[in-house]
């Protein structure tokens, strides 16, 4: 476990007492649980309140970290990459209803397997809820209707 994730476990689950605008740009990226879910392409529905779920990644997405590989720069290289914030949260509906960031928004509590609460940044992959080894590259995809899949949640 890294020193950051040990100093906000010990922070005696902030993510229970503070609302998510309350949140310090640390503990607003801790939530994110690695799972690699939000770096899949989607397709969404004419109605524009639902999305659908391939198992094609992002070209910046390591499939076996499930990590961005270049985080800092990322819009560089993906404009219409999502920068969350608290104010947005709520209507990201294509997130998937096991985000920290949608289950805070929704007043719901983190999982049992959340990093955050396990300690353990590898605890997303054990539970079978990450993507990790699960997609393919953007660039081998084809058509993406060809890629749905109903793992996601």
């Amino acid at each position: 476990m890294s020193e950051t994730s040990s100093l906000l476990i010990t922070a005696k689950a902030f993510w229970k007492t503070k609302t998510l605008w309350q949140m310090t740009d640390q503990e607003w990226e801790s939530l994110c649980d690695g799972c690699g879910k939000c770096c899949l392409h989607k397709l969404e529905d004419p109605d524009g309140i639902s999305a659908h779920y391939t198992n094609v990644a992002c070209r910046l997405l390591d499939d076996k970290s499930c990590q961005c590989s270049d985080y800092a720069n990322r819009r560089e290289y993906v404009p219409d990459c999502i920068k969350l914030k608290a104010d947005d949260v709520g209507r990201f509906y294509w997130l998937p209803l096991t985000c920290a960031y949608r289950l805070l928004a929704e007043q719901r509590d983190l999982p049992s397997w959340h990093p955050l609460v396990t300690g353990d940044p590898d605890s997303v992959h054990k539970a079978g809820m990450s993507v990790k080894g699960r997609t393919i590259p953007e660039h081998r995809a084809g058509a993406l209707s060809h890629h749905l899949v109903d793992w996601i949640d």
